[in-house]
């Protein structure tokens, strides 16, 4: 198994993410007057889509590359509320503004900013596949002004993980935003993987938080629910894991966020290394003159095992010893 386990921070975040629209905040992350390496400094856009764990960490950990580098930025931080309609209106705000780079942080955000921005150096992250969104030509020749990181998960580790919590699965269930474009790719290879496993996934989609409780009760005859790296459905994981409580369904995340947010376990993606590696990325651009055309979208390298014991408890689930074994656990 491919993973590599560090001593998880619970995801918990510095970032300071304030909602769209609302007047932007600054912050230099270098030398206290400036006194960086070499006197540079840099005025950097982030647009985040929502707020919850998985962003808010690769927020943190784009802007900590900065900092870890004695680079001076003034961030000017925007978040859409999970709103596409703000989102563009953040990137119509964007592409007026002087900014030396922007960061988009989840798939919609974006696709905003590459409609709006021609002419400024674009970083996204937390995109799953960023040639099916639309954002570049090719993984390894984005083509335009926009490059940056997959989230893309280890799919067939996540589902050997189901296969060691619940042996008898024949049912995967998921629920996910019919509008976001990185859930859609996700489904399609879980399709695949469960397909050459003998099971079948059943799927309920939503368009608002609201809509995830009635969902997840419609897929209640299912084995497991699986949590893509969904950013509507992770922001309201909370109301998904009750139903599952209540059915006695262990719940497997994407991404170590879902299972602090009350999911029982995943094999996921480290997103304050995800953002740390995009931020580092953003340096080769700023310092060295990298063109984002020609450098290729990157994948994680960092993969947490997580799981949370109380919760597979709650979901009639027991945790092997030998994965608690190898497991960080919240």
């Amino acid at each position: 198994m491919h993973t590599s386990r560090p001593a998880l921070a619970l995801l918990t975040t510095a970032a300071l993410i304030f909602p769209a629209l609302a007047a932007c905040s600054s912050d230099s992350e270098g030398g206290a007057d400036g006194d960086t390496a070499g006197g540079e400094s840099y005025s950097i856009g982030i647009s985040q889509l929502v707020q919850h764990p998985a962003l808010d960490a690769a927020t943190e950990g784009f802007k900590e590359a900065f900092a870890d580098a004695g680079v001076d930025v003034e961030f000017t931080e925007q978040n859409a509320n999970g709103e596409q309609a703000t989102a563009l209106t953040i990137a119509q705000q964007f592409a007026g503004q002087n900014l030396d780079l922007i960061l988009a942080n989840a798939t919609p955000a974006a696709q905003a900013m590459a409609q709006n921005v021609a002419d400024t150096p674009i970083l996204f992250t937390s995109v799953t596949d960023p040639v099916e969104a639309e954002l570049v030509n090719d993984w390894d020749a984005p083509g335009a002004n926009i490059t940056g990181t997959s989230d893309k998960t280890p799919l067939k580790d996540q589902f050997d993980l189901i296969e060691q919590l619940s042996p008898e699965t024949k049912t995967i269930g998921i629920v996910y935003a019919s509008g976001e474009v990185n859930s859609q790719i996700q489904v399609k290879d879980a399709e695949k993987e469960a397909a050459e496993r003998g099971w079948t996934v059943e799927t309920q989609t939503v368009t608002s938080v609201g809509e995830i409780p009635q969902a997840a009760e419609t897929l209640s005859g299912v084995d497991v629910f699986y949590v893509p790296t969904d950013n509507m459905v992770v922001s309201g994981i909370s109301s998904l894991v009750q139903v599952a409580e209540q059915h006695q369904i262990p719940v497997i995340g994407a991404e170590a966020g879902t299972v602090e947010g009350g999911a029982a376990a995943t094999i996921g993606i480290d997103y304050k290394e995800l953002g740390r590696q995009t931020g580092e990325m953003a340096l080769r651009i700023l310092r060295d003159g990298e063109d984002p055309a020609e450098m290729p979208v990157e994948t994680a390298t960092e993969f947490s095992y997580v799981v949370n014991e109380d919760a597979a408890k709650a979901q009639g689930v027991e945790i092997p010893e030998e994965i608690l074994k190898q497991a960080e656990t919240v």
